[in-house]
């Protein structure tokens, strides 16, 4: 990985600790909807060790596969994925029929019996496409994507919302709304 590459990983993961998860171990307070104006945010985390610039903050935003971050005039915010209460004040949405999410093995039989939750997070995360949920899944070894009957759930009165970066959330996916790939 080049020199570049590896800095913009970097501050990547240091943005997603301290605006999903961490904001005040760097003595950041995120508003109601999780924003934080960004001079601030380069200030508390150059005092406390860490520094890049706002050329870097804009080029980790730009161009992150996954939009995880959203900046609104002065403001940033992650997208999705908080461990800390925030609103993202983000609208219930009608899904598609189906979405998906991707995992591995090891954890085929927790969701059989009690279905996707959201652990650590505020929602479970779908994705629109196999692709999507794929590479998610990827991220903790071989990957197995789940389909998720998002239309039935939607006519059971789930209710969804779609982030800015197009990652659709949900409160929990009971079992019965899970599709299993085949066994081999």
């Amino acid at each position: 990985m080049d020199d570049r590459r590896t800095r913009t990983v970097k501050v990547s993961k240091y943005l997603s600790k301290h605006l999903r998860h961490q904001p005040g171990s760097i003595g950041l307070t995120l508003d109601e909807g999780g924003w934080v104006e960004i001079d601030t945010l380069i200030a508390a985390a150059s005092a406390h060790g860490f520094r890049f610039t706002r050329a870097e903050l804009d080029h980790v935003v730009a161009t992150n596969d996954k939009r995880r971050f959203a900046i609104e005039g002065t403001r940033i915010r992650a997208s999705q994925g908080h461990s800390i209460d925030v609103d993202l004040a983000l609208p219930p949405a009608a899904p598609p029929p189906y979405l998906f999410h991707g995992t591995v093995a090891r954890h085929l039989d927790a969701i059989r019996a009690e279905g996707l939750r959201p652990m650590n997070r505020h929602d479970v995360h779908l994705s629109p496409d196999r692709e999507t949920a794929t590479r998610v899944g990827a991220r903790r070894g071989r990957p197995v994507v789940l389909s998720v009957d998002a239309a039935a759930m939607h006519r059971d009165g789930h209710v969804f919302h779609v982030s800015a970066n197009g990652v659709w959330l949900t409160k929990n996916v009971p079992p019965r709304y899970v599709r299993f790939p085949a066994r081999h």
